[in-house]
């Protein structure tokens, strides 16, 4: 047997060598007690666990100075994509928005064509004019032309044929406040007033003698009121206009017969159409009040049709809206200075009047059948109508319904 011995004071060891016989398993290594005196050698012993390691100490970046370059292998940062609406999403906004902007074009377009249209007249009178007062003031003259009418329309709506056109059996002063109820004021046609350069006369004589500029100048210095705009409408152009808005509503307490203005109604509420229309606002024979009960008949007529022009179906149907700008321009007569302000001014007064808040009246009159020698005349009270129309001067129709008759 081999022995491999270990002294302890570290000296080299003697080995010898034994032949005799291998101890039985078992057995222990009688060498290995002889060393350490008998006992069991203790554990190998165990090297201490390695302790975990810290992490470095972070070291704060400082913000790298405007402009300067990225360091390089610098990730860059991640940026959060906005989320975007849905294709269709967005074809169907762009495609009302479209339509609302060529809705919107077409609403400007067509008045402005219709307006351009519209024939002219000379109407701006000479001399010395009112000043300008506050709101808008507009001269409506319905004119007994027979010049857009055939042979054929003159015989059915009784206007007779001749050269008598140039006289006007209608004349209202539209008046739009800045503030407040407009105004529709009718200057009875037999009016007996001062015409510039002919004496006095009957005031639809102005126009025979010196067309739109004398009737302008003639009602200006009649009333002290400075007239921004003038709208004339023929006979074809009134029966036109009332067809165009599909007629209008009337009451009659009892028949009306009047063989010279080709009218013969029933009693009873009805609807007229133009040519029936023509002939309620022209009849006077039958009626007691002469011219006086004409005017308001025609101021009737005009109001129900400015309400009808004014509702929101004539500017929600485009085909509608398109068709009443053109036929108005076909039967309209304007101003040399009446612009697309004014008529817009009228347009805010006509929806006052389809409201219902408009005021109508008549000049105030102090004898409407005066004998003068120009035939039977209407004469104005001179003190009221000068205190009326010095309340529109000032631009207030608050108390013109104290001349209301």
């Amino acid at each position: 047997m081999k022995e491999n011995l270990t002294w302890r004071d570290g000296a080299e060891p003697t080995t010898r060598t034994d032949t005799g016989s291998q101890p039985s398993s078992g057995q222990e290594d009688t060498g290995l007690l002889w060393l350490y005196g008998g006992q069991t050698p203790p554990p190998a012993p165990v090297p201490p666990a390695r302790p975990a390691e810290k992490p470095a100490p972070r070291i704060p970046q400082m913000p790298a100075p405007a402009g300067a370059p990225e360091p390089a292998g610098t990730p860059a940062p991640a940026r959060a994509t906005p989320a975007k609406p849905p294709r269709r999403a967005r074809r169907v906004v762009l495609a009302v928005l479209g339509v609302l902007l060529a809705w919107v074009a077409f609403l400007v377009y067509t008045p402005l064509h219709a307006w351009n249209s519209v024939a002219r007249v000379n109407d701006v009178p000479t001399g010395a004019r009112p000043p300008q007062q506050p709101g808008t003031a507009i001269l409506l003259v319905g004119s007994d032309s027979r010049d857009d009418l055939t042979p054929e329309q003159q015989a059915q709506l009784g206007t007779g044929g001749g050269g008598i056109g140039s006289r006007t059996d209608v004349m209202m002063i539209y008046y739009i406040p800045p503030k407040g109820a407009p105004a529709l004021i009718s200057l009875p046609r037999d009016s007996y007033l001062p015409i510039p350069g002919h004496g006095k006369n009957k005031l639809n004589a102005a126009s025979a003698f010196g067309g739109p500029s004398l009737l302008v100048q003639t009602v200006e210095q009649a009333t002290g009121i400075r007239l921004d705009g003038y709208l004339e409408i023929g006979f074809g152009g009134f029966v036109g206009l009332v067809d165009l808005v599909g007629g209008v509503s009337v009451c009659l307490d009892k028949p009306m017969v009047d063989q010279d203005a080709n009218i013969n109604l029933p009693a009873g509420c009805q609807t007229l159409d133009g040519a029936n229309a023509l002939g309620y606002v022209r009849q006077r024979h039958q009626d007691p009040q002469g011219d006086l009960g004409r005017v308001q008949r025609q101021r009737e007529i005009m109001t129900k049709v400015l309400a009808k022009l004014a509702t929101p179906s004539t500017v929600i149907n485009p085909v509608r809206y398109w068709r009443t700008n053109r036929a108005l321009a076909g039967m309209l007569t304007k101003g040399q200075d009446t612009g697309l302000g004014v008529m817009r001014n009228a347009m805010i007064g006509a929806l006052a009047a389809a409201k219902g808040s408009a005021i109508s009246l008549t000049v105030p009159v102090a004898n409407a059948n005066a004998t003068t020698p120009a035939g039977s005349s209407v004469l104005w009270d001179d003190n009221q109508a000068k205190a009326m129309f010095a309340l529109i001067a000032k631009g207030d129709t608050s108390t013109l319904k104290l001349y209301v008759k």
